[in-house]
């Protein structure tokens, strides 16, 4: 029996077509298509039929497609998309269509942030101070309670996007002027958590995690936002059987548990404090950015696309999940602003580490610089000892310098 499996990807970039290629190899599956840009290439054939919408992150359009694609193929069995920003949109739409996946309540739990933390609070698990506000009387209450600096985002941010640290009341003032708090519009203020930050990453079937990842950032996310010239990194290590990712494993699976989450992927933040604490920044019911999943797969040996394809359309994992490298991701960016105008240092990073380096992403000369904090390319390293991927992170970071001009 065919399968009708509707993939919301509205724009072709690597990270997505590499989720909707293995949502196509599938067994037994016709893969549909809602599309804004439609994909071009290798891949423009993957859909076996797409509809185009004007605003793919508005439920109406996505309903109305959904609606046109099930007159033409049929009810759908799935609906599916990796995109933070349109998981709530997406169980919206399910239940709509009465198909089964995340639903619209745990899907908002996910997606807003004060909701979230009100949730794994009341469950009893660590979560950053948080409040939401409309004005600056109750903002300015807020940091009388837990002090300078404070982190300010939307209620429904992604990752470390739109995110701002705040220092000191005039700071304060001009970011809820800017960010335009209101009680239609309000903004969510947070303690600004101190330590190492790392994420947490799982694969849940059924409401049990059946695998989970962990990763380091170096530094932590917002510090890599707030200094745009920062070549940072991300680093999977193969030890994770120690007594503090233990912990992180038992507050990752609780927080599950709290959100209720059935099939799919979640990527967690979270910080080890300096007196050794756990504390949950934030967790998104999504695969990770950042290339985690990329590393995740070429950690473990396994294809990560495909793991994810078969928990969201068939409710099963059988990936064989064993950590069996350390990996790590070095992000290219460097000071200035205007096009790339060179790019120096590969030569001699080549001639170190070309070896392990499993895939890489190189700065274009002509190019704008890139407005993310992933930067403009980076370098992923694979070794069976995660010193040597940490000597090689160091190593990229040095050498490997970007070059900007007006």
């Amino acid at each position: 029996m065919i399968r009708n499996v509707i993939f919301a990807a509205p724009f072709p970039a690597d990270i997505t077509m590499r989720f909707v290629r293995a949502a196509a190899r599938l067994d037994n599956i016709r893969l549909l298509g809602i599309v804004h840009t439609p994909p071009s290439g290798e891949d423009a054939n993957i859909f076996h039929d797409y509809v185009r919408v004007t605003e793919p992150l508005d439920v109406n359009d996505l309903i109305g497609a959904t609606e046109l694609l099930r007159r033409r193929h049929g009810a759908p069995f799935r609906i599916i998309g990796m995109l933070e920003a349109l998981q709530v949109q997406l169980a919206q739409v399910r239940a709509h269509f009465g198909v089964p996946g995340t639903q619209p309540g745990v899907a908002e739990l996910f997606r807003d942030k004060a909701k979230m933390k009100a949730a794994l609070s009341a469950a009893g698990l660590p979560v950053a101070r948080s409040r939401l506000v409309q004005a600056l009387p109750e903002a300015r209450d807020f940091v009388r309670q837990v002090g300078y600096p404070i982190v300010m985002k939307p209620p429904a941010g992604m990752g470390a996007k739109s995110t701002f640290r705040i220092t000191d009341d005039a700071s304060l003032e001009r970011a809820l002027l800017g960010m335009g708090a209101s009680a239609q519009r309000p903004v969510l203020l947070e303690e600004f958590l101190r330590g190492r930050e790392y994420s947490f990453e799982t694969m849940t079937i059924g409401g049990t995690p059946r695998a989970y990842s962990i990763s380091q950032y170096q530094p932590a996310c917002l510090e890599a936002v707030e200094t745009p010239w920062i070549q940072w990194c991300c680093v999977l290590p193969r030890e994770i059987n120690t007594p503090v990712f233990d912990r992180a494993r038992e507050m990752g699976f609780a927080a599950i548990k709290a959100l209720g989450l059935d099939d799919g992927m979640t990527h967690m933040e979270w910080f080890q404090r300096e007196d050794g604490s756990l504390v949950i920044g934030e967790i998104a019911q999504r695969p990770p950015g950042a290339n985690i999943s990329i590393m995740t797969g070429h950690a473990h040996g396994i294809d990560l696309y495909r793991a994810w394809a078969r928990a969201v359309v068939d409710g099963a994992f059988d990936a064989p999940w064993q950590r069996r490298y350390a990996v790590g991701s070095a992000f290219l960016r460097g000071m200035g602003r205007g096009r790339i105008v060179g790019v120096t240092g590969v030569r001699e990073t080549h001639d170190a580490i070309g070896p392990h380096v499993v895939e890489a992403k190189l700065p274009k000369v002509g190019h704008h610089r890139a407005d993310g904090y992933e930067g403009d390319g980076y370098v992923i390293v694979k070794h069976e000892r995660t010193d040597f991927v940490q000597a090689a992170m160091k190593k990229i970071i040095e050498t490997v310098r970007v070059h900007y001009a007006e």
